[in-house]
């Protein structure tokens, strides 16, 4: 069993910012194996079903970003999965251009409020995780105003890629393993 969390904010105001690209890649892999999110527990809006084979719980916490870890211990200790192997989390990423993905199974929050907090819960940081680019914030913008603003016209169509190939990642990762999706996914955007 998996559980695949993505992270961002609860709140049509927040839909389809860049801080809720993690909430985004949920609904794609929702809507591709018709898995209903519509599930309240754990601080969370869930959905279970199956992804290639695995059984998964789909979520989506509601605590808003910086009490992610919140929803997720609850999940944790509630399904008693190993999280080093069996949690998977996407979330947004202001270090890398948009659309580009970086998968990696362990390391520091890099500033993520998210998984700083996440990182608190669990009491390490082995767990894995794909970043999804959105570009660093322009000079003389509020980081806050930034990434809870929405993509642009022409980045919109590079993050609609993205998410699909997060979705893919995600059962990459479930298939063959976090160094075989490092290797497929963790490549510059041309």
């Amino acid at each position: 069993m998996y559980i695949i969390v993505g992270l961002g904010n609860p709140g049509r105001e927040y839909a389809h910012t860049r801080h809720n690209v993690g909430f985004d890649v949920i609904d794609m892999l929702a809507e591709a194996n018709q898995i209903s999110i519509i599930e309240s527990k754990h601080k969370a809006l869930c959905g279970k079903g199956f992804i290639a084979g695995e059984k998964v719980v789909l979520v989506k916490p509601m605590t808003f970003m910086n009490l992610s870890g919140e929803s997720i211990k609850e999940l944790v200790n509630y399904y008693k999965i190993d999280e080093e192997t069996q949690l998977i989390v996407v979330y947004d990423d202001i270090s890398m251009p948009p659309g580009q993905l970086r998968i990696r199974t362990k390391g520091s929050a890099g500033g993520h409020n998210g998984i700083k907090n996440i990182i608190a819960r669990l009491g390490h940081d082995r767990f894995h995780r794909i970043k999804v680019g959105v570009g660093e914030k322009p000079k003389g913008y509020d980081l806050a105003d930034y990434v809870l603003g929405r993509f642009s016209k022409d980045e919109q169509l590079l993050m609609e890629e993205s998410f699909e190939r997060a979705a893919e990642a995600c059962v990459t990762i479930m298939k063959e393993g976090a160094d075989a999706a490092m290797n497929q996914y963790n490549t510059k955007k041309e």
